[in-house]
């Protein structure tokens, strides 16, 4: 009843062909070629062709294959018409964006070829200044670049750094050779036609800047770690065109830039680019408006200063220091607050680092004005009595190497009563038993200055010291006799009754 019910009911056509065609194909004669088996039965008649296909498609996961196909290369542009070159530009900027596997050399060679000679074409192109460049090649050109640039270093790569990198590397493996990329030939000429196309007089920094943005440019300064000197070069003359040209994007780049240096200080103290990073920021410490606004003051106190710290300073301390000469130029207050954070941060224990500490004071106090040079001299040249009684050599010649500067001795004349005494036992205990001849001879021209500065002040000083020192050769006298009287009456066992007890 019911199903007469239904058959009365209007049917879907759609649904009746699909009944009638599948009822159709099964009646037909069936085979192998035409119906498609299910996964499971595929699995159990032809297990051995999907174990030959895994290997394929893994393969073609991690090279696409447009990546590996063959490409064509396109007319030149001295063969279309102007109206035309914009077009054939981005066409050429498109056929670049295939990738190639560089560290097989004998791996499409013919393709490489052509890419290679289709970048030096895009570079005299855009070395020409010809047309200006619209949105669309705007584009084109910084997606060309993300797909070549842009990648993240393996972590076989980073585990071969050690404490410190370029900011990396650490001092006493200067030496090293540095880890060259294969792909370099290629990845050069990219980076020399994204040089010419934002130094171009053809590119509207209002239109470009939508392109080159803040991911742009985050993904650029993360490029910066890469242990191929070459590729940093070229990094840090690009960013700065790109500093220069966008005006937009300078306090995020200097805020990002900031941030590499904190995690390199205070974190990881990994990083292969600091010493081009500096570079980059010496740069625009020069172009600072006077007076300095308050970040850039933070920037100095909180970034600059603290850059001292990381053991691989050497590696970055020319760049650094000429950062720190730059702001004491600006702003000459800044001198004494300079001199207060090397204090802060100096190198007891590392000699190396004591040297370069005593050089970049010396630069400072080149510039110093007196009042500036008040403020710190008591600390600052207690500091320098340490370096020059120092037993490591380089330490205590490069401190007495001071007094060679006929400004840092003007600065030591006009206060001499107050750094005379700070000074004499350190030159006082090198006259007597530094182990260095060159020490010993610098030590002895120390001393004769002063002599001649103010020969009187000289002896009361000396005698000052002279007493002290026997005073405190009489106190430690005491306090030995002290010691033997305790371990005297120490050894004495004293009886209590029958018990014998000992102290």
């Amino acid at each position: 009843m019911f199903k007469q019910f239904l058959s009365k009911l209007p049917r879907n056509k759609k649904l009746d062909a699909d009944e009638s065609s599948q009822v159709n194909s099964s009646s037909e004669p069936s085979s192998s070629m035409d119906i498609p088996e299910s996964p499971r039965a595929a699995g159990k008649n032809h297990h051995t062709d999907r174990g030959s296909s895994s290997n394929a498609k893994r393969a073609s996961s991690i090279f696409p294959e447009s990546a590996i196909s063959g490409i064509e290369a396109l007319i030149p542009f001295k063969d279309v018409p102007p109206l035309e070159k914009m077009n054939l530009f981005v066409s050429k900027l498109n056929l670049c964006c295939v990738t190639f596997d560089f560290t097989n050399p004998s791996k499409n060679t013919v393709e490489k070829d052509i890419k290679r000679r289709t970048l030096i074409e895009l570079v005299d192109f855009v070395a020409s200044g010809s047309i200006k460049f619209t949105e669309p090649a705007i584009l084109a050109m910084c997606r060309m670049c993300a797909i070549n640039l842009f990648r993240v270093f393996p972590p076989n790569y980073r585990s071969r750094q050690l404490s410190g990198g370029s900011g990396g590397r650490d001092g006493e493996n200067d030496d090293d050779e540095p880890s060259f990329d294969p792909s370099w030939p290629h990845l050069q000429i990219v980076y020399d036609l994204l040089l010419k196309f934002v130094s171009s007089p053809c590119l509207d920094a209002k239109v470009a800047k939508k392109y080159i943005d803040c991911s742009f440019i985050s993904r650029l300064l993360e490029l910066f770690d890469s242990e191929d000197p070459r590729e940093r070069d070229c990094l840090k003359t690009i960013m700065h065109r790109v500093y220069g040209k966008f005006m937009v994007h300078r306090p995020y780049i200097r805020k990002s830039i900031n941030n590499v240096f904190f995690r390199f200080v205070f974190e990881t103290e990994r990083h292969n680019g600091i010493a081009e990073l500096l570079e980059i920021f010496g740069s625009i410490i020069s172009g600072f408006a006077l007076p300095l606004k308050e970040e850039h003051k933070i920037f100095l106190w909180r970034v600059l200063i603290p850059l001292h710290k990381p053991k691989s300073l050497g590696v970055y301390y020319q760049q650094l220091s000429y950062c720190i000469t730059q702001f004491i130029e600006k702003e000459p207050k800044l001198a004494s607050t300079v001199i207060r954070g090397l204090l802060k941060y100096w190198p007891i224990t590392n000699s190396q680092k004591e040297v370069m500490f005593l050089g970049e004071l010396e630069e400072i106090l080149e510039v110093i004005n007196m009042v500036e040079f008040q403020k710190v001299m008591l600390p600052l040249f207690w500091r320098i009595g340490c370096c020059i009684k120092s037993s490591h050599f380089q330490v205590a010649e490069r401190a007495l190497f001071l007094w060679n500067n006929d400004h840092i001795v003007n600065l030591i004349a006009h206060n001499r009563q107050v750094i005379l005494p700070i000074i004499l036992p350190a030159l006082d205990r090198n006259c007597q038993a530094h182990w260095n001849q060159a020490v010993l001879n610098l030590t002895l021209n120390v001393r004769k200055i002063f002599v001649e500065m103010d020969e009187k002040l000289y002896v009361s000083c000396l005698a000052r010291f002279k007493e002290e020192e026997a005073r405190q050769s009489s106190e430690a006298e005491k306090r030995k006799e002290a010691w033997k009287q305790l371990e005297k009456a120490a050894g004495v066992r004293p009886e209590i009754g029958n018990t014998t007890v000992l102290v």
